[in-house]
């Protein structure tokens, strides 16, 4: 399994709204970055994630898990990206914020400390498993 990390504006596309999806997920539509268009490429069903809220909040808000692997998006006119779908698992107890990752030498090299505005980015198992520690999730 890998870990990854979906960033989302809170005022576009909220964990609270990913959450009401229940089990039949949501599609990760409208990433138009190469790189994080490979990242969705190299998605599994099963893989997890992180939910994280950018703009004003910048904060890790809950997990969720890939249900649908790389297909064409229909909101992309030039038919160049596509899509993954994702359902929300569980609420991270204590949000765990950027701050806090650019302050902690055992996470402070992840992707999103370094370039927090790929919206779609890999994180490695010791990142996830020190993450979830950080926010007290369990599962």
């Amino acid at each position: 399994m890998a870990y990854w990390l979906f960033k989302s504006e809170a005022e576009t596309w909220s964990w609270d709204q990913q959450k009401k999806k229940g089990a039949k997920g949501e599609p990760w539509s409208g990433v138009r970055n190469f790189q994080a268009a490979n990242n969705m490429k190299a998605m599994k069903k099963g893989d997890k994630g992180f939910f994280y809220h950018s703009g004003d909040e910048k904060q890790i808000v809950g997990i969720v898990e890939v249900i649908g692997e790389y297909r064409p998006d229909p909101t992309d006119e030039k038919g160049r990206f596509g899509l993954v779908e994702v359902k929300a698992v569980a609420d991270m107890p204590k949000p765990v914020t950027l701050v806090q990752v650019k302050a902690n030498a055992k996470i402070n090299e992840m992707v999103l400390a370094k370039n927090s505005r790929l919206s779609v980015q890999p994180v490695t198992p010791a990142e996830w498993k020190h993450i979830c520690a950080l926010g007290g999730y369990k599962g």
